[in-house]
């Protein structure tokens, strides 16, 4: 067993070369159980190595830093030590040790949330994930981690920089569940309601062998925020759902459904009266700002379904049929509604008359044309990888393994036939 200084003596001398820095990873992988008996001694070690040059060196003597129980005294002392380490250290180095180094993050995100102050490390965890990132298509285990922080900070631009990222390859299925949570929670404080559902639908279809808390979650959201943005909801999930959540999912967010039953009554007042009933249960969801939202979204629906009958209409009319307290509060959310592109219409000041217009999108403008075109551009290139995928998977032996053996499962009617050549 070699003592501490050794091992600083041998990472100082062996960190300038590739070949160099395979040896040193040798010796620190057989120097690991010895560090972690030793972790009192080691953290005034790092006084004398560089993260910026012994990056693979100063993890090792780190990691053990950070395991048992630390206090905010604690928490204070390693929170600056961290931040900078995972600021200057080489991502070619420390991506030879992942795990400690997922495993330090980790814990510096628990530290800062322990001294309640998330924002601390939203700009590190950032850093972290694009040096042990191999690519923008890799979700890494700090993904959710740094969501959790831009939630916790109330930082949801930051968090958009990670989340416009399209991902193809995850290792865990719990990574992914709450990236897709938290960052369906992002767009929603972003009020993009349809990214939100986007990731929140993610979840909810997952494969899962069986039902989890994450989805459960993400299931009670994903009603909320399709009542606001849809002003409509479906229990029926679509068949690639896994059984475990068709079965179980209704079971466990039955409240939420009655509140979406009441609100497609489209009466105000007894939406509002099921609300004030189960206020508890919302509140201690953490949903009742979202549950708020849904009974101010059914004053949207029902004066969209206005525009579809008349082409003027009183603020008054308007504040009678939709049951607000007044023609004042109803040109409130008539402005809303315009500024947020839900309806097109005019307002006259004189005669307290609502002028309801067609959609002037011409979808001709250059704006619109080069939106058209980068979506176009994105589904072909969709297109492509999931063509490249399916051809990676065809040819892996472990699913062709599996596949047939479940093969007997399945009648051949429950394939579409495929002609195998066409003679035009």
């Amino acid at each position: 067993m070699q003592s501490v200084e050794n091992l600083v003596t041998q990472i100082q001398g062996l960190s300038s070369s590739a070949s160099d820095i395979s040896v040193l990873h040798n010796i620190l992988k057989a120097a690991d159980d010895s560090l972690r008996s030793e972790s009192p001694r080691l953290l005034p070690s790092l006084d004398q190595l560089d993260p910026s040059k012994h990056s693979l060196g100063y993890l090792y003597f780190l990691e053990p830093c950070v395991y048992g129980t630390i206090t905010k005294e604690r928490a204070n002392t390693l929170v600056p030590i961290i931040a900078r380490f995972i600021t200057s250290c080489v991502a070619e180095q420390i991506r030879l040790a992942p795990e400690k180094f997922i495993t330090v993050c980790r814990r510096f995100k628990e530290q800062v949330m322990l001294l309640e102050v998330p924002i601390r490390g939203v700009g590190p965890l950032l850093t972290a994930i694009h040096k042990i990132q191999a690519s923008t298509e890799h979700l890494t285990a700090l993904h959710p981690e740094f969501l959790q922080l831009c939630l916790s900070s109330k930082c949801y631009k930051t968090g958009l920089s990670v989340l416009e990222d399209d991902i193809y390859e995850v290792n865990q299925p719990r990574d992914f569940f709450l990236y897709c949570y938290y960052g369906g929670m992002i767009f929603i404080g972003q009020k993009r309601f349809q990214k939100a559902l986007e990731l929140l639908h993610n979840v909810v279809t997952a494969p899962m062998p069986t039902i989890n808390a994450i989805a459960c979650e993400a299931y009670k959201k994903y009603i909320l925020v399709s009542l606001i943005h849809h002003g409509q909801f479906s229990t029926n999930l679509p068949k690639y759902t896994s059984s475990a959540a068709q079965r179980n999912l209704k079971n466990f967010c039955q409240s939420y459904i009655e509140l979406a039953n009441s609100y497609n009554t489209g009466k105000v007042a007894e939406l509002e009266t099921y609300v004030r009933v189960n206020m508890e249960k919302f509140e201690s969801d953490n949903n009742l700002g979202l549950v708020k939202q849904v009974i101010s979204s059914m004053y949207k629906r029902n004066i969209q379904r206005l525009t579809q009958t008349y082409l003027t209409l009183s603020l008054q009319d308007i504040a009678n049929t939709v049951q607000l307290n007044s023609p004042k509060e109803a040109e409130m959310h008539v402005l809303q509604m315009i500024q947020d592109g839900q309806i097109y219409a005019t307002i006259n000041q004189k005669d307290g008359m609502v002028r309801f217009l067609e959609d002037p999108e011409q979808y001709k403008t250059c704006e619109m044309i080069e939106h058209i075109d980068s979506s176009i551009q994105r589904i072909m290139a969709l297109s492509k990888k999931l063509t490249a995928m399916d051809e990676l998977l065809s040819c892996d032996h472990l699913y062709l393994a599996k596949a047939g053996r479940e093969r007997q499962r399945f009648d051949f009617d429950d394939f579409d036939t495929v002609p195998q050549k066409f003679n035009i």
